[in-house]
């Protein structure tokens, strides 16, 4: 795959960013790898390692699902997937539980509090011991909050894309809950990218489905999830390639990435393919 590594030089050099790096994962792991060497800010990536410690403590038989949180009649399910109704940064009700996809940054920080009561973890306790340390991530570390506090190198994001493409470290289900749609077809906004009518979610990943313009490659399947962080950071994997991609940049988000990041995915599509 020395190939896709000089491809995937290519493409970062092309982008309008200090500094950047992205891998391509197999279920074995990297498959080509395009390093800096530069830690940088997870952003929103963070939600990821943040719903995978709290269903973890759900596996472990420590939390229910149907918790009570958030506002009246929205429990652990509706804060992890988006659709407690509750605001951005705030806990203000827009929308009554199950109804709309309100992305909430407040609503993982909840879900994290409660997973956290239950175990008895504080919040980086609670991500690094179930999961930062089962996967060897060693590099990564919470630095704020469980929405977006996460940040590393490349390495590290590679590692938990590995874990997502084929979970072997985890407690059986946590990666299907967080893949899995819940309360499909609800309707929200994408950030970055507007209004979906069936804006799809699982237990703290983005369903791909059927959005479209989105933020992975038009050759990444329905069944691609993940996460894109404001900071100029994502992470998908594509279960029906057999394929994950992330990427960590210095730039933040803006239309730059939305053109970036479906083009450097068609790269990382195209070259692991079978010709």
């Amino acid at each position: 795959m020395g190939e896709l590594a000089t491809e995937l030089a290519a493409a970062v050099r092309s982008w309008p960013v200090g500094s950047a790096s992205v891998a391509v994962v197999g279920p074995g792991g990297p498959i080509a790898v395009h390093d800096d060497g530069a830690e940088q800010k997870w952003a929103s990536v963070t939600k990821l390692v943040s719903a995978l410690a709290v269903l973890d403590a759900w596996a472990d038989g420590l939390l229910s699902l149907d918790t009570p949180g958030g506002p009246p009649g929205a429990t652990v399910r509706h804060l992890l997937s988006h659709s407690s109704g509750i605001a951005m940064d705030s806990d203000d009700v827009l929308a009554a539980p199950g109804t709309r996809r309100i992305y909430s940054n407040r609503g993982i920080e909840l879900a994290v509090e409660l997973a956290g009561e239950a175990t008895g973890q504080s919040a980086t306790e609670l991500l690094t011991e179930r999961v930062l340390e089962p996967l060897g991530m060693s590099g990564a570390r919470l630095d704020g909050s469980p929405a977006h506090g996460m940040r590393s190198g490349i390495g590290d994001l590679a590692a938990l894309a590995t874990e997502l493409l084929n979970s072997t470290a985890l407690l059986p289900g946590v990666v299907t809950g967080l893949s899995t749609t819940v309360f499909p077809g609800l309707p929200g906004v994408l950030p970055g990218f507007g209004r979906q009518q069936h804006n799809d979610w699982g237990l703290g990943a983005e369903i791909k489905a059927d959005k479209a313009p989105h933020w992975t490659s038009p050759q990444n399947s329905p069944s691609t999830f993940g996460h894109f962080g404001q900071s100029g950071s994502f992470l998908w994997v594509d279960p029906e390639a057999g394929l994950a991609c992330v990427s960590l940049s210095d730039t933040a988000f803006g239309e730059w990435a939305a053109k970036a990041w479906p083009a450097v995915s068609s790269v990382a599509l195209a070259a692991a393919r079978p010709s």
